[in-house]
């Protein structure tokens, strides 16, 4: 009998962490991902606002795992599961398997309105990043051209739709470019003009900390120049602008950019597999599993990270952060270990939740680190640590380190580029 096959779908955190603690274990490791590199989603916004060029957040699986010889990558579109007959479906094969470790992750969520996204592109990947951030670079030399004081004011107009952690360090860094990386570029307007506003459905941003920190967050925001909207639900995005729910008042605000990062569903993949095998999804497209983290009749099947429905303390599911796909990666090999080595039943899944951190800006930042709380300073400073150590890949960790240190001297963003084609068929129009 040969070795015992795990194949692992996804080579984002959840996935990335189950190949590395199978690693050199007598199981024979695959892993499928449609891209050839880890992403490091947290810093993903740092691209789209020039901070940082896309390969400084990214690291080459086949690089990251070159050490584990039992594990080996495959570059592949997964389309389906056959979990009777233990297969991954390709679009080019199958892969069979013994134990199979599902996390895909997710992608944006627009409510049922999936026409906005070209409108108002999310931030889930590397192209994703680079288009937001020739969107908004684009909105300040458009600016510079145009004559008419109430479209240049449209121009200058950045709404950024969702109060989360990646909404404020999105509409933060938005402050920190008008206010410092832009100030003495252009001749036609001053950036620090520009209205950066931050809309959010409920009564504060950053729901998931403390309201003390929320609204400390919202102070430093402020002084960057953003203006957070709260109870404000989007009704409409068109290519001028937005529309707003207010109350019972309808609100419209003229704007050129606009970022979302108000919600994010399951990837597709757990559709697919849910009905694979025969479950239903949630509202937010994902798979329910169970305290070991796999799904109902399948036990040699398990489904991790955003795309997974895994009930936390209280019962409610689990943040789809980082923290909780890497544990539940590391979690699900040791599951497959211990069966293999017959050592009885693995305790349940039990998230260890080490606290949550967002920067705001430069010397800005909030900390929730095991209840307790800092801001400023202490907490920018624990923001930039934790956020290196947990980088993949000294190579990685050294060009962020310095592009941040010079980021910091300069006040400058040199990764600030407009690429692929930033003009639009009507703006070719307009310039003949």
């Amino acid at each position: 009998m040969g070795q015992h096959r795990v194949v692992i779908v996804g080579g984002g955190f959840g996935g990335l962490a189950a190949a590395r603690a199978l690693g050199g274990e007598a199981v024979a490791v695959t892993l499928i991902d449609r891209r050839n590199f880890h992403l490091f989603q947290p810093l993903l916004y740092q691209v789209a606002t020039g901070g940082l060029s896309p390969a400084d957040i990214c690291a080459p699986i086949r690089t990251v795992l070159r050490r584990h010889k039992n594990v080996r990558t495959v570059l592949a579109e997964v389309t389906g599961f056959d979990l009777a007959g233990r297969r991954v479906l390709l679009a080019d094969g199958v892969v069979e398997y013994d134990s199979l470790i599902v996390a895909a992750g997710a992608r944006h969520h627009y409510f049922g309105n999936d026409s906005w996204e070209p409108l108002a592109p999310g931030l889930k990947s590397i192209e994703d990043a680079t288009a937001i951030r020739r969107k908004i670079l684009w909105a300040f030399e458009r600016a510079e051209r145009e004559p008419d004081p109430e479209q240049r004011r449209a121009w200058l107009t950045f709404v950024v739709v969702g109060g989360g952690p990646t909404g404020v360090e999105l509409a933060g860094a938005l402050g920190e470019i008008a206010n410092d990386t832009l100030r003495e570029d252009f001749r036609n307007f001053r950036p620090e003009e520009a209205r950066i506003l931050l809309l959010d459905a409920g009564d504060q941003i950053l729901t998931s900390f403390p309201a003390s920190l929320g609204a400390a967050a919202e102070r430093d925001l402020l002084r960057l120049g953003v203006r957070c909207l709260h109870r404000r639900t989007v009704t409409a995005v068109d290519s001028s602008g937005v529309t707003l729910r207010n109350g019972d008042r309808l609100d419209r605000l003229e704007t050129k950019t606009v970022i979302w990062a108000a919600g994010v569903k399951a990837s597709p993949l757990a559709t697919q597999l849910a009905t694979a095998a025969g479950l239903a999804v949630d509202r937010a497209g994902r798979i329910p599993v169970t305290a070991l983290c796999t799904l109902p009749e399948f036990p040699s099947v398990f489904a991790l990270g955003d795309m997974a429905a895994c009930a936390g303390a209280g019962g409610k599911p689990l943040p789809g952060i980082a923290p909780v796909a890497m544990q539940q990666g590391r979690y699900a090999a040791r599951v497959v270990l211990d069966r293999l080595a017959n050592r009885g039943n693995t305790p349940p899944f039990v998230y260890h939740d080490r606290g949550n951190l967002a920067t705001i800006g430069r010397h800005s930042a909030v900390a929730d680190i095991r209840g307790v709380h800092a801001t400023g300073l202490l907490a920018w400073l624990l923001w930039l640590f934790i956020h290196l150590l947990f980088l993949v890949g000294f190579q990685n960790r050294l060009q962020v380190f310095l592009h941040w240190a010079f980021q910091y001297i300069s006040f400058n963003r040199n990764a600030r580029l407009i690429t692929a084609n930033a003009l639009t068929p009507t703006e070719y129009s307009s310039n003949e």
